[in-house]
């Protein structure tokens, strides 16, 4: 395995220097990578007759943006890849049962906890899913969040007009023509992997402090076992003939994790899972790439 190099390079360091403008996603989404989307993509195989993978596809904008013929999506919320699969092949029946929830009759507290109360009582189906967009783009901050018991606890967000995404669900809905989906741990993607093919993963991030991690986003904790797995799944899809390109926090720890990758991009991003802007300033992250 080729020994690690740090690369730093200021065009690419620059997430703002994206052009053109990529796609948004139909959703919002804390970590979101669409102003990355050049930067990874520069670091992806130019040629390629393989899937695009993504075993945390989270808010989908990376594959919405990039072009190719297959897609291998998955996520271990079950309600994400649900949505998805809604956006896919009933497009037309899910835009009737949610844009009538963006209307100013549910832009309040009470409507928004009582639908919140409905979705985590209710199955599987065109109305969860539906009801899970709402809540993403009426609750705090586009957080999705579980308690231990699975139910959705992202508190109102007090928006003045919440934004229906009708423009980005047909977008999406191209894309995922393409695409297969399926809910469970990443390692299902990797299992899949054929040679070609191409990985990228944004996983739960190494926190930056001890209070900082996020892991409650499908109600299953991310641990440092896993940050491990996930590396050595990467490297075992090099050996394979797969490349993986793997985002997180640019840190020691992280540098470890990563130590056997062909290349280690720095970058630098503005932070906003925070709702005020006063607070959101540029921390460094990395691509580490594992070239096949």
């Amino acid at each position: 395995m080729p020994k690690v190099s740090i690369k730093s390079n200021k065009k690419l360091s620059n997430a703002s220097a994206v052009t053109p403008t990529p796609y948004k996603s139909p959703l919002k989404w804390a970590g979101g990578k669409r102003r990355l989307v050049s930067n990874i993509a520069q670091w992806l195989p130019k040629k390629s007759t393989g899937r695009f993978i993504e075993p945390f596809v989270g808010g989908g904008s990376v594959f919405i943006n990039l072009p190719y013929s297959n897609y291998l999506l998955v996520d271990s919320n079950p309600d994400l890849i649900g949505l998805f699969n809604a956006l896919k092949s009933n497009k037309n029946e899910f835009l009737e049962l949610a844009e009538p929830l963006f209307t100013p009759e549910f832009n309040q507290a009470e409507q928004y906890y009582s639908l919140r109360k409905e979705f985590n009582d209710c199955d599987k189906g065109l109305r969860r899913y539906a009801l899970f967009m709402y809540l993403n783009r009426h609750g705090y901050n586009g957080l999705c969040r579980y308690n231990l018991k699975g139910q959705y606890n992202v508190p109102f967000g007090k928006y003045k007009r919440p934004y229906f995404p009708e423009l980005e669900i047909n977008r999406c809905h191209q894309q995922l023509q393409n695409a297969h989906l399926q809910s469970g741990d990443f390692s299902l993607a990797f299992e899949q992997a054929q040679p070609g093919d191409i990985i990228y993963c944004d996983p739960p991030y190494f926190p930056l402090g001890e209070t900082a991690s996020f892991t409650a986003y499908s109600g299953v904790a991310f641990s440092f076992d896993d940050q491990q797995r996930l590396a050595l799944l990467a490297e075992d899809a090099q050996m394979k003939g797969v490349t993986t390109v793997i985002s997180n926090h640019h840190l020691p720890a992280t540098l470890s994790l990563y130590q056997n990758a062909n290349k280690i991009v720095p970058l630098k991003v503005s932070r906003t899972i925070s709702c005020k802007g006063s607070v959101r300033k540029p921390i460094k992250e990395l691509l580490a790439i594992y070239k096949a």
